[in-house]
């Protein structure tokens, strides 16, 4: 794996369960879809920045519409992800993903499910290729933690 990732803000909340509950929450305060896809957008802009040298073809996810690169870095103990989208809104979908997973042991990693998505709406409020795009970057981040568990 690359050096470890040092300017992460994750883990943001002490458990990823937290972190999910933490996500519904905030989510809860938009009346209608359009201002829940700018406050993706914002969160997205909230990133730590992404080294240029690792957009590259080794660390790009495929199954997404928007080119997605991302490095994990640690061990079973911590993994620590770092990602980056040339899109707003897929970046904001980035953000709560590595709000959820990074920063955390790969057991918690591996037994918590995405349930954040189902709940805040997001799986009827995306496109295919987005949800496509999303459901690619969730079991990259959980295949990562069962190699690193395994």
């Amino acid at each position: 794996m690359e050096a470890r990732v040092t300017t992460s803000p994750f883990p943001i909340e002490s458990t990823a369960g937290d972190a999910q509950a933490a996500i519904r929450e905030e989510f809860a305060f938009f009346g209608d879809w359009s201002e829940r896809y700018q406050y993706l957008i914002d969160l997205g802009r909230k990133l730590p920045p992404f080294p240029e040298a690792w957009m590259t073809e080794e660390h790009r996810l495929h199954g997404c519409q928007s080119k997605v690169w991302i490095v994990p870095s640690g061990n079973a103990e911590r993994l620590d992800f770092a990602a980056a989208s040339d899109s707003a809104i897929v970046s904001g979908l980035i953000y709560l993903a590595l709000r959820v997973y990074s920063g955390r042991s790969a057991r918690e990693i591996v037994d918590t499910e995405p349930g954040y998505i189902a709940d805040i709406g997001l799986a009827k409020h995306l496109s295919p290729t987005r949800s496509n795009g999303l459901a690619a970057l969730l079991e990259f981040i959980r295949n990562t933690a069962r190699h690193a568990s395994a």
